[in-house]
């Protein structure tokens, strides 16, 4: 069987990188991200459930430098998927589809997700201390 010279289909390297394709894929890894972090909770409360000792060991794990890494990046991806998730409900309304429209909103929502992030990190210190 002869094999055909055709081109490969394009792919990542033959695409240049736009917000518009990074914001979709980054919305896609947050999802799962989203779901790794719910699991990691469950097994806080099952570990609070459990008793002090595991208690305990469950949250000198999330009282770390690596825990508290962990929950701020699940933050972020909590607040970047609800701003991603809004900017998608209003393309459902049938706005926002002009190309600089698209920039803008990518834009838009990475700020609001990083911004509503560190007013959550912030106000939670603070009410913590």
């Amino acid at each position: 069987m002869a094999s055909a010279q055709r081109p490969l289909s394009p792919h990542l390297q033959v695409y240049r990188w736009q917000i518009t394709m990074v914001m979709s894929i980054a919305h896609r890894a947050s999802g799962i991200a989203l779901s790794v972090g719910s699991v990691a909770l469950v097994f806080w409360l099952l570990a609070l459930a459990n008793g002090p000792d595991a208690f305990e060991i469950a949250q000198a794990i999330a009282g770390s430098w690596l825990g508290y890494l962990c929950l701020a990046g699940w933050s972020f991806c909590l607040f970047y998927h609800l701003a991603n998730g809004i900017r998608h409900l209003v393309w459902d309304m049938g706005y926002g589809f002009e190309i600089p429209q698209f920039y803008a909103s990518g834009w838009i929502t990475l700020i609001v997700a990083v911004g509503l992030t560190v007013l959550a990190w912030v106000l939670g210190l603070y009410w913590l201390r």
